[in-house]
């Protein structure tokens, strides 16, 4: 959790950013014109009430099979592709499937298993220990709780509410690259950190829809919202979304 901000302001250190030369109103119209009104409570229902028509059971592409070696497989997702880290982990689970095993089975021989992934040295090494980890201080189960899991070796928010979400089914929303464009874009948030977008997704999104939300917007941007050419011509939620830069059909 991040600290609380002191009260106590210093009032004989001018900052540099107050002498900096202040931005002119046409800039600041220009600024706030980038970002899209957000939608109503009304639309927001609306959007996943058509999410939900769609797709009533969205289920992540990462493949596993327990809260173990989906852990693992989000590790090693980070900056590559559900498919490649699939193809990898295939082989992988077989021998490996839990954190003992995994222990056995040892660093050399887990990079020769997830050596077509990015960074997989790294990524190799934080799997081996998160898997000690469990094993010494969680009695090899994979922790149901947020704090836990981001004291993990290579677990970050997004891993753990992930984790959370699909193995223990609480209604968290994990913030990656797809989610947070999707949400500015069509009025969700207009947040600029993955945080302030999770706090703003969490606030709005009705409850009734909260525990497969982040799907629903993962798999919007990956297939239809894409970050250069989104398909708005056959978007479901075209008519409510405020990009006002929507893609004609070609």
């Amino acid at each position: 959790m991040a600290k609380a901000s002191s009260d106590v302001r210093p009032t004989s250190i001018v900052s540099s950013a107050s002498k900096s030369k202040p931005r002119k109103p046409a800039a600041i119209a220009a600024h706030k014109a980038r970002k899209p009104a957000l939608l109503s409570e009304a639309e927001i229902r609306e959007v996943f009430r058509r999410f939900h028509a769609a797709n009533p059971e969205p289920k992540g592409e990462l493949e596993h099979t327990n809260p173990f070696t989906l852990l693992v497989a989000i590790v090693l997702s980070a900056q590559a592709t559900d498919a490649g880290v699939n193809k990898a982990t295939r082989a992988l689970f077989k021998v490996a499937d839990t954190p003992q095993k995994m222990l056995k089975l040892g660093e050399d021989k887990l990079r020769d298993y997830v050596k077509t992934i990015g960074l997989y040295r790294a990524k190799a090494k934080n799997v081996i220990g998160l898997s000690q980890r469990l094993v010494d201080d969680f009695d090899g189960r994979v922790p149901d709780d947020r704090d836990a899991l981001e004291s993990l070796p290579g677990v970050g928010r997004k891993t753990a509410n992930v984790v959370m979400n699909i193995a223990f089914h609480h209604p968290t929303i994990a913030v990656d690259t797809h989610v947070f464009r999707v949400a500015n874009r069509i009025g969700l948030s207009n947040g600029t950190t993955p945080l302030a977008v999770e706090e703003d997704l969490l606030r709005v999104v009705p409850k009734d829809y909260l525990l497969h939300a982040h799907h629903w917007l993962i798999l919007h941007g990956r297939y239809l919202c894409k970050a250069r050419k989104p398909e708005c011509w056959r978007c479901l939620i075209s008519d409510i979304c405020r990009f006002p830069d929507k893609t004609p059909a070609p």
